[in-house]
């Protein structure tokens, strides 16, 4: 198993990211609010998971341990493959899946595209024993908005929200739609966020079922 990927960013797209370890250029697909701290030329570092499919090897990468693990355990419930838990942990962090699995919230899971009123109730049968209980970690708005303003997505934050919409599932005028939906959020915003405007523009959409 590859535990983690370190050295300097070589290439960004709105769903990977190359990182260049040892002269080789490691592909590892991210959700948006990882790519979000990663800037071109700098140093980092992801945890990662290794999805190994008879005609392929898949690397994934993490903003932290916690994710990955998270990511992992997730893929133990039926029907979850490496796209759904990605786009779970796109959606919601891990200490959010926590509560929403610990409070039995079956509308937080339906914010994830893919995952109906069934299937979040299954998932919420499935994951109860197996994320663990919530840790407290949840971060309140005021310290969400802080975070925002030290973790700051490359400009420009549009495209970039498009593109991550486009890529969970949105048709492209539906993506435009939410991107305006959320510009006075972003404006609002030191330095735009495109994890925490995707989460909006996911659970916004999920309110107007």
């Amino acid at each position: 198993m590859i535990a983690f990927v370190s050295g300097p960013v070589a290439a960004l797209t709105p769903s990977s990211a190359v990182i260049q370890v040892g002269g080789v250029g490691m592909l590892v697909h991210c959700s948006p609010g990882t790519l979000a701290r990663l800037h071109l030329g700098e140093e980092a570092r992801l945890a990662t998971s290794l999805v190994v499919r008879e005609d392929s090897l898949t690397l994934y990468g993490f903003a932290d341990d916690d994710e990955r693990q998270t990511f992992e355990l997730l893929q133990t419930a039926s029907g979850v493959g490496p796209k759904v838990a990605q786009a779970m942990l796109a959606v919601h962090s891990p200490e959010g899946l926590r509560v929403a699995v610990a409070r039995g919230d079956a509308k937080a899971l339906t914010a994830v595209p893919g995952i109906g009123p069934k299937g979040a109730q299954k998932l919420l049968l499935e994951l109860k024993d197996r994320l663990g209980a919530p840790t407290g970690a949840v971060p309140s708005q005021h310290a969400a908005a802080g975070a925002a303003a030290v973790v700051a997505a490359p400009a420009p934050w549009h495209e970039q929200l498009h593109a991550a919409l486009v890529g969970l599932g949105f048709a492209p005028r539906e993506a435009e739609e939410a991107v305006a939906a959320v510009t006075p959020e972003a404006e609002a915003m030191e330095k735009p966020n495109v994890s925490a405007l995707l989460r909006t523009a996911l659970q916004s959409r999920n309110r107007t079922r």
